[in-house]
């Protein structure tokens, strides 16, 4: 054997010798010892429980601060039969509107402690009843499910709070913008500006969504040309997306009829950026030869040219009231609206004469 080989050494050891030099995880009687207080003390800490005295929390978190104690999940959910972890469910995870809004939820879940596990049903509905049942299954603390489409999927037998955001899910409680109220401050603004030639982009009408904001606008319409001058109003559907915005607004403008309008109303900010495209494509001006508007204020309204004046949905306060509403802070036998708050930017402005 080789001088090189030779000079290792080797030995071998048992296995309960090399277990005994580990260090041993902190538990929650070591935090109990240290912080001088009941196991019990402990666990309503950890629980969050307002009821424990402010001192004795403050020695608890010391406690666990200084022996890095770690709450064992695993272990909590065998005890609780709950995951500390909220599932939510989106229709279209590219859809930008959504992303704002997933991420205003992960906010509001991680302010009590909990973590966000994302699934897309890709507009299907059998893939969202799907989701929701296998969240079910992974014993999750609530979901919260923006609807592909309108149906009436229920789970009766489960426990786990499920809760509607922006669009319906069934006969679940139900956290949304006033989307008619919303849609008829954008006709408001436009009848405002001067606006008597006026085309609207709507959503897809299987969705609640798209036809209270088709609604909305419409009925406004109606009331103002009672009441005033009157309008010329022609509609068309399309997705929430961006190819359908360009797709319509493209057969629209080309057309006799679409060089008389003098704004274009869609029922989503995406819509309304594919409009826009066109717009620049046929060599049009806005807002000097036609106004443009949206709805959602996602991220990037503010950032295209020019500015989007769109209706902004309040993501924060819709995630936090959901949150509430998983949580049962809030009264889930009913439906909770915020108003959205019309933003006027540069993409709309008078009438051309």
């Amino acid at each position: 054997m080789s001088a090189e080989v030779s000079a290792f050494e080797y030995r071998l050891y048992p296995l309960s010798s090399l277990k005994s030099n580990q260090k041993k995880p902190p538990t929650i009687k070591d935090v109990a010892e240290k912080a001088g207080v009941s196991v019990g003390t402990v666990s309503r800490v950890l629980a969050k429980e307002v009821a424990v005295k402010a001192a004795l929390r403050e020695r608890v978190n010391q406690a666990m601060a200084e022996l890095d104690y770690r709450v064992n999940i695993a272990a909590r959910a065998l005890r609780t039969n709950q995951i500390d972890v909220i599932g939510l469910i989106l229709p279209d995870i590219t859809n930008p509107f959504f992303s704002q809004l997933a991420k205003s939820i992960e906010l509001q879940a991680v302010k009590r402690d909990h973590s966000v596990m994302l699934a897309s049903s890709q507009g299907d509905s059998v893939i969202e009843r799907s989701h929701v049942r296998a969240f079910l299954d992974r014993s999750v603390r609530g979901i919260v499910v923006i609807a592909a489409t309108d149906n009436d999927f229920s789970e009766s037998q489960s426990d786990v709070p499920i809760v509607s955001l922006d669009r319906r899910l069934g006969r679940y409680p139900l956290i949304a913008t006033d989307h008619e109220r919303g849609a008829a401050l954008i006709a408001d603004h436009l009848y405002g500006l001067g606006h008597r030639h006026i085309a609207y982009i709507a959503g897809p009408q299987d969705t609640e969504v798209g036809r209270l904001r088709k609604a909305g606008f419409v009925n406004r319409i109606k009331h103002l040309s009672a009441k005033g001058e009157r309008v010329k109003l022609r509609i068309h559907h399309g997705k929430f997306d961006y190819g359908s915005g360009e797709q319509i607004a493209r057969k629209l403008l080309k057309t006799t009829a679409g060089t008389q309008i003098t704004a274009i109303a869609a029922a989503s900010d995406q819509l309304a950026i594919g409009a826009l495209r066109v717009a620049r494509d046929l060599g049009l001006q806005v807002p000097a030869d036609i106004s443009i508007t949206g709805f959602d204020d996602i991220d990037l309204a503010a950032l295209v040219v020019p500015r989007l004046t769109t209706i902004r949905q309040q993501t924060d306060l819709l995630a936090e009231c959901a949150m509430d509403m998983v949580f049962g802070s809030i009264n889930k036998s009913r439906i909770k609206t915020i108003e959205g708050e019309l933003v006027v930017r540069d993409s709309t402005a008078e009438a051309r004469q």
